[in-house]
């Protein structure tokens, strides 16, 4: 029998915040056991998220529930982060979920829900069902399904979500309930407490005391989806490493080199220096790589040769990295140590994209989820063709040609009423010009009226990216000003994190990979954090840290570049290998 990897434990990163009152929860027994704390509920959550399919789990109430307030429940992956940051978590505030009184449903942030009266003492086991792709999920006890509820046919859900919605398994307890104990399919025993069963799921994974519902699978990283694209058992040529990667070198300023290294031809090279001062470079394959913009600056598109460079920076972008000229210029000074994030498109090959209002040439890499648009602006709201058969969750823009106009953004957490600006670290602005207040499309990305976007006559680029199950991600979170900070799920292990605060104040956007950080936290490394606005030098970000998991990252300094208490942040991130082919560290 093919293995069945890692099964869902209850993740101890990702708790209450150890700072704050009612913190204290136990986690023993390879953390499938979980206690609460005295005098209020503290919160628990399972390592591995549901972002489609059928998913089932088994928990053993061990000790008597009274007094100790357990839930067994789920709750979105949105509210995951600011539930961790409650002191004494209200049951019903941000999650469904059983207790010991009965069962309550709530998704939000109102303490308000309904009651079945269904209720468990000590010994009982609780089933959870859950069917991400229809927003259906049920409870169970024992194996009786609450209110008449048949998972198997979809039918007499006790609760009912938006379809697609990213959950995990939750709990939260006082330490009087005794310990809750999950079995996502490892240990139909729960610890030696009841008699093996072995009842596996329908792809043969698992062991439960109960047999799942029909179609409903063992939450097991050998079951979690992963996008056909970028799958290394069904491709050689596009898995995550060779959609993204990370490289550092050292610059040898007039000595053409080859840097090598990243296993695929990139179309978009972003190079900073790290232990000094300089501009952040973008180049790229549409635009042709004698054409260099810089995302700390509002500044044009400028050329090697309008640089004063008699030779070019780069000479090509080849299979395995770029190839540096002798210009003695740009990201390649001498002795000067660098890192290159880089991202393939469509090996250069760009197509004129007439889908929308506006006709774009537009290199797109559909498996890769990443397109490079350029257009002419009309001054006016158009629609721009991306190339990609998913809407962009992360863009870019840039006016090329003069006058200086800055880089606007857009995220999908924040939505298309807001941007943010690339080349400062201001809060998010608000302006129907910007995105025309309407999301991306699977085939269209749609601008105002403001110059930063569509001035008549003029050029603009614009880079565009969305998320790909096992390889990239994009979404928010909150802070907690805690050196044990908030931990962020993404499904893969990441090779680069942004950060960026968007509710208030100024932060700049920060920057964090596994090239220059080559070990937890990326505050023990000189150049651990670097930032994206501005031309400083990398630094150890010593209230910035950020530690790189095999599911995500937690965040483990204090300050405001990435966890301010309380503030808001959208991020975005690319791996290098799934959770499904991962080893748990």
């Amino acid at each position: 029998m093919a293995s069945s990897g890692n099964f869902a434990t209850w993740n101890p990163l990702a708790r209450t915040n150890p700072s704050l009152s009612y913190a204290g929860s136990t986690f023993l027994q390879g953390n499938t056991k979980f206690a609460g704390t005295t005098g209020g509920n503290s919160v628990g959550m399972s390592t591995l998220y549901m972002t489609s399919g059928k998913w089932y789990a088994e928990f053993y109430q061990s000790g008597s529930p009274a007094g100790g307030w357990p839930a067994y429940g789920i709750i979105k992956a949105e509210n995951a982060t600011e539930a961790q940051n409650v002191s004494n978590i209200q049951n019903k505030t941000y999650e469904s979920h059983i207790t010991h009184t009965g069962y309550h449903s709530k998704f939000g942030d109102t303490n308000s829900g309904t009651n079945t009266g269904d209720t468990f003492t000590a010994g009982d086991i609780i089933q959870i069902a859950v069917d991400i792709d229809a927003g259906k999920a049920w409870w169970g006890k024992n194996n009786t399904w609450t209110q008449s509820g048949d998972p198997a046919n979809g039918n007499n859900p006790n609760d009912t979500f938006t379809a697609g919605t990213e959950i995990t398994f939750y709990t939260s307890a006082y330490n009087g309930c005794g310990y809750i104990i999950i079995n996502a399919g490892q240990d139909d025993t729960f610890g030696g407490a009841i008699t093996a069963t072995g009842n596996a799921d329908g792809n043969g994974f698992g062991v439960f005391k109960y047999a799942p519902p029909t179609g409903f699978l063992s939450l097991a990283s050998s079951n979690l989806s992963i996008s056909d694209d970028i799958d290394p058992a069904q491709t050689d040529d596009d898995y995550p490493s060779k959609q993204f990667g990370v490289v550092t070198y050292t610059g040898s300023s007039t000595s053409a080199q080859t840097i090598t290294g990243l296993g695929f031809k990139p179309d978009l090279v972003w190079a900073k220096m790290t232990n000094s001062s300089q501009r952040n470079f973008l180049t790229d394959t549409n635009r042709g790589i004698t054409k260099h913009l810089f995302s700390d600056a509002s500044s044009d598109e400028e050329t090697d040769s309008g640089m004063g460079n008699t030779n070019p920076i780069y000479t090509a972008f080849n299979d395995d990295g770029f190839v540096f000229g002798t210009s003695g210029s740009g990201p390649n000074d001498s002795s000067r140590e660098y890192v290159a994030w880089c991202w393939k498109g469509a090996g250069g090959v760009n197509a004129s994209n007439a889908e929308g209002s506006t006709t774009c040439s537009t290199q797109a890499n559909v498996k890769g989820g990443f397109s490079i648009l350029t257009y002419t602006g009309t001054g006016s709201a158009a629609t721009l063709g991306h190339g990609l058969d998913s809407a962009p969750e992360f863009i870019l823009a840039k006016r090329r040609s003069s006058p200086d106009q800055t880089w606007k953004t857009y995220h999908v957490s924040m939505g298309a009423t807001k941007y943010l600006t690339l080349n400062d670290g201001t809060s998010q602005g608000t302006s129907s010009g910007m995105w025309n207040d309407t999301a991306p499309s699977t085939t269209l990305i749609s601008i105002g009226n403001e110059s930063n976007v569509s001035t008549t006559s003029k050029d603009y680029v614009i880079y565009a990216w969305h998320g790909v199950e096992g390889y990239s991600k994009f979404g928010s979170y909150v802070g907690n000003g805690n050196s044990d900070g908030s931990f962020v799920y993404t499904g893969f292990r990441p090779r680069m994190i942004f950060t960026k605060r968007f509710d208030g104040g100024t932060e700049n956007w920060g920057v964090f990979d596994t090239a220059r950080a080559t070990y937890n936290p990326t505050s023990a490394h000189s150049d651990g954090q670097i930032v994206w606005d501005t031309t400083s030098a990398g630094t150890a970000g010593s209230t910035h840290g950020v530690d790189f998991l095999s599911n995500g990252f937690k965040l483990r300094g204090t300050g405001g570049l990435n966890n301010q208490s309380g503030g808001e942040y959208i991020y975005g991130a690319w791996g290098d290998v799934s959770f499904k082919y991962n080893n748990t560290f």
